[in-house]
């Protein structure tokens, strides 16, 4: 069997870089750690909530975390950042007030600010989010796959590999279907490579979503 590694984590330091930047004592890292994914669950969380009437894709592509002595700056990298300005025009002061009530920071400052990425749909999570979104409506696995892969071509990448695994269409035994177009060199450290994974609920069981995205070459 192929030993398969994260393609993120097998790139860190050379085509990729950290989504979390802060330094702490070997004794206070793990709570770092745990906030950091507490704070990510926390903002998807209250956007899925603010954006449920909308739209099914959230469009959060990631949320980068950088801290300070005295800051803690979030950065939300977005798609679509016009869908939640307009449901709520304060929705980010709305989150930031929220978030440190949730956190209560007493002696640090938050700041939260949003970035909207020019090619939503060159993004793993965006379009993790459009297949699930295809899935729970029960459009066929198939549809959906081919579906991603044209908005992707649209974005200009150079090469994507879709994988969604689970009882697939409600079938009774589990399998694995695949799909990839253009090139996506998996072996190449300085291919850049972005890759998400995604589950989606389905009323059949759970399905996984796996993308990864052949960007460019440096």
């Amino acid at each position: 069997m192929g030993q398969k590694i994260n393609p993120l984590g097998f790139r860190l330091g050379t085509t990729q870089g950290h989504h979390s930047l802060w330094f702490a004592q070997p004794k206070n890292y793990s709570e770092g750690l745990q906030e950091d994914q507490k704070i990510r669950d926390f903002i998807k969380n209250y956007i899925q909530k603010d954006m449920r009437i909308s739209s099914s894709v959230e469009g959060i592509a990631r949320i980068e975390i950088q801290k300070r002595i005295d800051l803690i700056q979030v950065i939300i990298f977005m798609g679509f950042p016009k869908l939640l300005i307009e449901n709520r025009p304060r929705g980010i002061q709305e989150l930031q007030i929220n978030l440190e009530k949730e956190f209560n920071y007493v002696n640090q400052k938050l700041n939260v600010a949003i970035t909207r990425i020019a090619k939503p749909y060159g993004n793993p999570n965006i379009l993790a989010e459009f297949i699930a979104g295809q899935l729970k409506n029960r459009v066929s696995f198939r549809k959906a796959m081919k579906k991603a892969i044209e908005l992707t071509e649209q974005a200009d990448t150079k090469g994507i590999q879709v994988q969604i695994a689970g009882r697939i269409d409600g079938k009774e035994i589990a399998r694995v279907e695949w799909i990839r177009e253009g090139r996506v060199p998996l072996q190449t450290i300085r291919a850049k490579i972005d890759y998400c994974f995604y589950t989606v609920r389905t009323i059949y069981g759970v399905l996984g979503i796996k993308i990864w995205i052949f960007i460019d070459e440096e």
